[in-house]
């Protein structure tokens, strides 16, 4: 099992008020994904467990990428990950926090 934490300056506060949600499920392949309302505005925290190992350039990327796109500011996100392919991580990441944004 890997640990990475990545912490970013987003450009805004996500929108909503919903205060967490939860998307996805740990399964092969696959990834939970638990968001967060706990920080400043424009700090943005992702913390990954993950059991493929030596990934962490990928991960990094991806996250800067969402980060950049989503601006997730305020958020915190736990991810569990079953050795997801990029495209699903970024797609789950996208949809805890439209999760947010809809108060689902």
């Amino acid at each position: 099992m890997e640990n990475l934490t990545y912490r970013h300056k987003a450009k805004t506060r996500a929108p909503g008020d919903k205060p967490l949600a939860l998307v996805g499920v740990v399964a092969s392949g696959n990834l939970e994904v638990l968001v967060e309302r706990v920080l400043p505005d424009t700090d943005c925290e992702v913390a990954i467990a993950t059991t493929a190992k030596g990934f962490g350039d990928v991960w990094a990327a991806v996250v800067s990428d969402f980060v950049e796109r989503r601006s997730p500011g305020g958020l915190r996100l736990s991810i569990n990950d079953g050795g997801a392919r990029p495209d699903t991580v970024a797609l789950r990441l996208s949809q805890a926090v439209r999760s947010l944004e809809e108060g689902r």
